[in-house]
């Protein structure tokens, strides 16, 4: 292991609870629990990412129908202290009672009494009142610890940032990878200026048409080959890369077989220097104006 320390980002204190930081890369589960990989290898990716220092699991009622979270709480049985766990609430259950049943349903599948932090999963049309009320009911309650958002924009953002309590969302979880780039003209520069971390879900085009165009692009190859590494190591080690000597960023890819996971984890190591970023961006520029959010 390097001697400097690896990258980690800060979420800022909310209510009775302390700022916290977690690495950079976490664990996706999108996917999980839906068949398409033996349930036990799924169990044991999230494990061996524990072990490997990736503390930050993310998943959400949404993934299988809530199967992603019965694997994530059979995966942290006996070692929830070693995780900080995201979970995120359908728009149309993030009312005023429904988000507390919705949470409660989600701890159980979990097999947890606590979330560290629960996100709103996208924009819907239950008022924002509402879900804010209900979140500040569960960290009264101690179901949840801190709360954010995924799916906004910046309009978006500053809707929820004007209602009571508001404010005190700690994070926006939003698509952003190499081929994926509209963030950075207008949400990023807004975060940033507001110290809110960002999490970046597919940071390898998962499920996406990009993948594997970035995967095989020349430039991410030749980068990767000289460098030592995996495309995936590179493009995960970009999405993180710190902006203005901080970093920001915390990418969440899904790994299931245990050299991926065990890559994942190398991949806090690796410092892209300003000629492979330049190279980058020349192979995958981005946007000079506005565009809509990207979603999968």
């Amino acid at each position: 292991m390097p001697a400097t320390r690896l990258p980690h980002v800060r979420f800022a204190a909310q209510g009775d609870h302390p700022a916290v930081e977690v690495p950079a890369i976490g664990q996706g589960t999108w996917y999980m629990g839906e068949g398409l990989a033996p349930h036990r290898d799924e169990v044991r990716a999230l494990q061996e990412g524990l072990e490997l220092g990736l503390s930050l699991i993310d998943t959400a009622e949404m993934y299988g129908e809530g199967g992603a979270e019965s694997v994530v709480g059979e995966a942290l049985a006996g070692r929830r202290e070693q995780a900080f766990l995201v979970s995120k609430v359908y728009p149309w259950n993030a009312g005023r009672e429904s988000a507390i049943e919705a949470c409660e349903r989600s701890l159980k599948r979990l097999d947890t009494d606590h979330l560290d932090l629960y996100l709103l999963h996208w924009p819907g049309e239950i008022p924002l009142e509402e879900t804010l009320e209900a979140f500040t009911r569960l960290q009264e309650q101690g179901k949840i610890l801190r709360f954010g958002v995924s799916n906004f924009d910046v309009d978006d953002m500053q809707a929820l940032l004007a209602q009571p309590g508001g404010a005190a969302c700690v994070t926006d979880q939003v698509l952003y990878h190499l081929g994926s780039r509209g963030i950075e003209t207008h949400l990023y520069p807004w975060l940033h200026e507001r110290g809110l971390p960002m999490m970046a879900y597919c940071p390898l085009a998962q499920g996406g048409r990009l993948r594997n165009e970035l995967m095989s692009h020349p430039e991410v190859l030749d980068i990767a080959a000289e460098l030592g590494i995996t495309p995936a190591q590179l493009l995960l080690a970009w999405a993180i890369r710190p902006h203005a000597g901080q970093h920001e960023v915390i990418a969440i890819p899904k790994a299931v077989q245990r050299e991926h996971v065990s890559q994942n984890a190398r991949a806090l190591e690796i410092r892209l220097d300003d000629d492979a970023l330049a190279r980058l961006d020349a192979a995958f520029p981005p946007p000079i104006h506005k565009v809509p959010l990207d979603i999968v």
